[in-house]
C-alpha cells in the first residue's frame, strides 16, 4: 500500500464532521510535529504547517466532511437529527454511525427511513429521502425521551458517519474522500518536503470549515501570495475528470480561478506528462471561493483527485492521488527552482 494511501486510511478513521474536527487536527499535529514540521492554530481552528517564516505559496485542502447533529429526541428515544453540509441521504440510509456528546461520551446508531420495514409499510419504497421522514435509531435500550436523556444524549450533539474505506486494486472506496483524499496528499508531500522546509516560502492549510462555505474565509499568513486548493476533482456525466486524474479546475460555480496560476498548473502537466484534465465544475465552492469572497489579495487555483459519486459512496484510485501530488510537487519546485 503507497504511503499516501495508509495516511488516507488513518484519517479517514478519525471522526472530522464540521464543527468537531478537533481528533483529525491533533492526529495531524502530532504526526507532523514528529517529523520535525513546526505546526500552529489559527484563531478560528485551522492548522497551519511549514517552517518558513514568510510563505508565499499556501497549499490548502480541508479536513472537515459531511454529517448530521442531534435535532431532538424523538416520543421513543431515537432521534432527530439536521445535517451538516450536503449529505447525500438516500446514499447515506442504512449506514452506522456514532454520536458524540458534549461530554465525549460516544454512541452507536442507524440512519433510517421511519417505519423503515417493508412488512408493514408498503410505502417504504416511495418515500422521499429527506431530514423529516429519517431518523437515528440509536443502539440503546430506550423507550422513551426520558431515557435518552438520562445517557446525556441532547440536542446539538455530533453524529458522525462510519467511513467504510476499502482498497481494493488500486481504487480507495469510502464515504468522506472530499476532502481527505487531498489531505492525505497534502500530509505525504510535507513528509517529503521535511529537510527542505526551512528553505521554501510554503506552507500547508488544514481547513476546518469547507462543507458550511467559510473554512477558507480567514487565517493566512500576510505573506501569501498564492493559494493553491487541493480538493475534490469531480467525475461524472458533463466533465471530464477521472479518478486515475488529476483534475485542474478553471471554474466552478462561484467563477474563474487565476490564469496565470492555472495556466502554469495545465503547462507543469503537459511538461511532465502527468495524468491530467482541465475542467469547469457546475454545482461546487472551495476553501479559494470564500477566501476570494473575503477579499484575501492573493491569486488562487484549485487542482485535486477525481473523485466519483462526490457526497455519497465516493471513489478515487492511487494513481489520481500520486498525479495530484506530482502536480503540486512539480509546481512548488518549478515556483521556488527547488
Amino acid at each position: 500500500m503507497e504511503r499516501v494511501v495508509e495516511i488516507l486510511r488513518e484519517i479517514l478513521g478519525i471522526p472530522s464532521p464540521t464543527g468537531y474536527t478537533r481528533e483529525v487536527l491533533a492526529h495531524i499535529e502530532k504526526r507532523l510535529n514528529e517529523a520535525g514540521i513546526k505546526t500552529y492554530y489559527t484563531n478560528k481552528g485551522a492548522l497551519i504547517a511549514g517552517n518558513h517564516p514568510e510563505p508565499e505559496l499556501v497549499i490548502a485542502g480541508h479536513v472537515d466532511t459531511l454529517g448530521a447533529m442531534v435535532k431532538g429526541i424523538l416520543p421513543d428515544g431515537h432521534l432527530s437529527f439536521t445535517k451538516i453540509g450536503g449529505l447525500l441521504l438516500p446514499t447515506f440510509e442504512g449506514e452506522y454511525c456514532t454520536i458524540i456528546t458534549r461530554s465525549g461520551k460516544k454512541f452507536r446508531g442507524t440512519l433510517l427511513l421511519k417505519n423503515p420495514s417493508v412488512h408493514v409499510n408498503g410505502e417504504a419504497g416511495k418515500k422521499e429521502r429527506k431530514e423529516e421522514n429519517m431518523y437515528i435509531r440509536l443502539d440503546e435500550l430506550v423507550e422513551k425521551k426520558e431515557d435518552t436523556e438520562k445517557l446525556g444524549i441532547r440536542p446539538g450533539d455530533f453524529i458522525a458517519f462510519d467511513p467504510k474505506f476499502e482498497y481494493v486494486n488500486g481504487f480507495v472506496k469510502a464515504h468522506f474522500l472530499d476532502d481527505k483524499a487531498s489531505v492525505a496528499v497534502m500530509i505525504d508531500i510535507l513528509l517529503d518536503l521535511v529537510d527542505e522546509l526551512e528553505k521554501l516560502p510554503v506552507a500547508f492549510f488544514f481547513s476546518p470549515y469547507e462543507e458550511v462555505g467559510h473554512g477558507g474565509s480567514a487565517g493566512y499568513p500576510s505573506s501569501t501570495k498564492e493559494l493553491l486548493v487541493v480538493d475534490m476533482g469531480v467525475v461524472g456525466e458533463g466533465v471530464y475528470g477521472k479518478e486515475t486524474a488529476v483534475s485542474i479546475a478553471a471554474k466552478d460555480s462561484t467563477g474563474p480561478y487565476d490564469y496565470e496560476m492555472t495556466t502554469r498548473l495545465i503547462e507543469l502537466a503537459e511538461e511532465k506528462d502527468i495524468p491530467h484534465v482541465v475542467d469547469v465544475f457546475p454545482y461546487y465552492g472551495s476553501d479559494g471561493s470564500a477566501a476570494l469572497r473575503a477579499g484575501w489579495d492573493f491569486r488562487v487555483a484549485l487542482i485535486g483527485p477525481g473523485v466519483h459519486a462526490s457526497h455519497g459512496m465516493e471513489r478515487t484510485h492511487v494513481k489520481g492521488l500520486l498525479a495530484t501530488k506530482e502536480l503540486i510537487r512539480a509546481y512548488i519546485e518549478d515556483k521556488f527552482s527547488v
